[in-house]
């Protein structure tokens, strides 16, 4: 499996807090059937101290890759970000403090769980016109999305923007208004993937095998696989991914 949004970095966000628990992470993950993590620590957040993108996110990234190789661990991480949608996105972009995911046409985004469907939408629409495809975060934890399958359905249509559901929303890990919208999308096949969103290895972790044998028992096989490694290995590949497949 692939695993698209994950806090397994050390020390830069919310996420992993030393080397051992990143060390710890990777462990679970390849234990679960992953073999390759985009590392995507938050930035952009309002009052918060998060880096941007460079020379310490980069090195912290290639140091972990380099301690998975000393302990035999098979598991290869990848650059990314996730980006929290505040003030002009686009020039964060242009001036490189914000990276896309394994430097793909694909942004990781997330937003405020109260943001509406409009402040959404608009969002994408202005990522989809300079060619960013919107990867948008947890889609079923947004007041907004959660009642109405139609409407996630318009958001997709008309900005191109891409589903990445978290796998502990499928086991009510969020609350049980997130686990019912899970659902809910899924049972409409609108999500594009799942993803651990992990923040450590002990609570919300990077294993993610029940989670896909709950979509292939609940749902089907081809649709768990498109979800967990079809569609983010053409992410990390930066291949066209069908927002309708």
């Amino acid at each position: 499996m692939v695993d698209i949004h994950c806090h397994i970095l050390n020390g830069v966000d919310d996420g992993s807090g030393c080397l051992s628990e990143s060390v710890e992470m990777a462990r679970i993950a390849c234990e679960s059937g992953t073999r390759v993590i985009v590392a995507t620590p938050h930035t952009n957040i309002p009052g918060s101290e998060v880096y941007p993108w460079g020379d310490v996110l980069k090195k912290r990234l290639a140091a972990l890759n380099e301690k998975l190789k000393a302990e035999r661990i098979p598991l290869t991480l990848c650059p990314g970000q996730e980006v929290y949608y505040h003030g002009d996105v686009v020039a964060l972009l242009k001036r490189g403090e914000i990276t896309t995911l394994n430097g793909s046409r694909y942004l990781l985004i997330e937003f405020n769980f109260s943001a509406s469907l409009n402040t959404i939408l608009d969002a994408c629409e202005v990522l989809s016109v300079i060619g960013i495809v919107p990867v948008v975060a947890h889609p079923e934890r947004y007041d907004s999305l959660q009642e109405n399958e139609d409407e996630v359905y318009r958001l997709k249509k008309k900005t191109g923007c891409l589903l990445q559901l978290n796998c502990g929303s499928l086991f009510g890990a969020f609350g049980q208004s997130a686990q019912r919208a899970a659902h809910g999308m899924l049972g409409e096949g609108l999500p594009d993937f799942i993803a651990s969103d992990a923040h450590g290895p002990y609570v919300r972790t990077p294993f993610m095998a029940d989670a896909h044998e709950m979509v292939s028992e609940l749902y089907s096989l081809d649709y768990a696989e498109m979800l967990f490694r079809e569609n983010p290995d053409l992410l990390i590949r930066d291949k066209e991914i069908d927002a309708f497949n």
